[in-house]
């Protein structure tokens, strides 16, 4: 570390404390050339990776755009905001955790629909719709089939006639 007084890069940590959050560390420095004090602070600095588009261009990181596609699927949807905090906090942390320094668009819509799909199942096909790029109904019921998961022996789409006679 140089010290801001002289710029001699030879300086001694005289005391260290954790912040009560421990989220940063307090150094005293002593510099060995001057013998002035100074204090620095260390903090974790995680960048989140660059996004890389259909078309190839990049651009940063936005967790703006993240939320407003969220709150555009789960409009007027019983989901509160801390919920939408956590899902957006999960795909954060998903795409920190990689260690990617760039990540493409159909990944972080793979995590979203994959949150969508646990939170709000209405939330999940409006998402799909739009990401997707469906083209007729067909894909729309393909969607929808494939949240529900396997169909149960005598359980008609739609109409749950087993047991009927």
């Amino acid at each position: 570390m140089k010290c801001p007084f002289c710029g001699n890069a030879d300086t001694q940590v005289v005391d260290s404390r954790v912040s009560e959050e421990g989220d940063t560390i307090r150094r005293r420095r002593r510099c060995l050339s001057c013998d002035k004090r100074f204090t620095t602070y260390e903090r974790i600095e995680l960048a989140m990776p660059s996004v890389v588009k259909r078309n190839g261009s990049r651009s940063d990181y936005d967790t703006a755009k993240l939320r407003a596609s969220l709150s555009l699927a789960l409009r007027k949807r019983p989901v509160s905001t801390e919920q939408v905090d956590n899902v957006v906090a999960r795909i954060e942390e998903t795409l920190l955790a990689s260690g990617l320094r760039e990540v493409p668009t159909e990944r972080i819509g793979e995590l979203v629909m994959a949150e969508l799909k646990k939170l709000d199942k209405v939330a999940y096909v409006r998402f799909a719709s739009v990401y997707k790029n469906f083209e007729d109904i067909g894909e729309f019921v393909d969607a929808i089939r494939e949240m529900q998961g396997p169909m149960l022996p005598g359980k008609l789409r739609g109409n749950n006639q087993a047991g009927r006679r």
